[in-house]
């Protein structure tokens, strides 16, 4: 077993003790600046990675016809494995960021929007989950990155997978 401090993780620098992603980030409440994104960083890419892909979801987010299904906020692929995270208010930005940044793709969500975008939540609490994949090749997605069309396309091609839960 690996050592912890090795272990490929995923933080995000600015989120409360108890959990809550702070308001900022969100697209409603005191304190929303109109859904800036949050920052991310990320720790021990596993070994062999030739890149990363983030899905960020509400896996609480219900059917209007019943089920949980988990609602896609962002998704970005492309993320070259040397660089350690991503800075707040990324997104939106990638065309102008350029240097280490070149190459990332952000794609469309489940508002169709592209970017990082919130929904309003229905009820607080729900829990947003920031998933970072480390993958063996790039993909290849495309013009239009969707998050069920990067998980599908990295299928097989995962070296290892960091998860961090947020409250909104």
């Amino acid at each position: 077993m690996a050592n912890s401090s090795e272990e490929f993780r995923l933080a995000l620098p600015g989120v409360s003790h108890d959990g809550r992603l702070p308001r900022q980030y969100l697209a409603e409440g005191q304190g929303a600046k109109k859904n800036i994104s949050p920052p991310v960083e990320w720790y021990n890419v596993p070994e062999g990675a030739k890149n990363l892909a983030l899905v960020v979801r509400d896996i609480d987010a219900p059917d209007p016809e019943g089920p949980l299904v988990p609602f896609n906020i962002w998704v970005v692929a492309g993320i070259p494995p040397a660089i350690k995270g991503l800075p707040e208010g990324f997104s939106g930005k990638e065309e102008e960021a350029g240097g280490e940044y070149a190459g990332i793709k952000e794609g469309t969500n489940d508002l169709k929007k592209h970017g990082w975008q919130t929904p309003k939540m229905p009820t607080p609490g729900h829990r947003i989950e920031f998933k970072l994949l480390a993958l063996d090749q790039e993909l290849n997605l495309g013009n239009k990155v969707t998050a069920d069309k990067l998980l599908e396309s990295s299928e097989g091609h995962v070296l290892g997978e960091a998860v961090f839960i947020v409250k909104s």
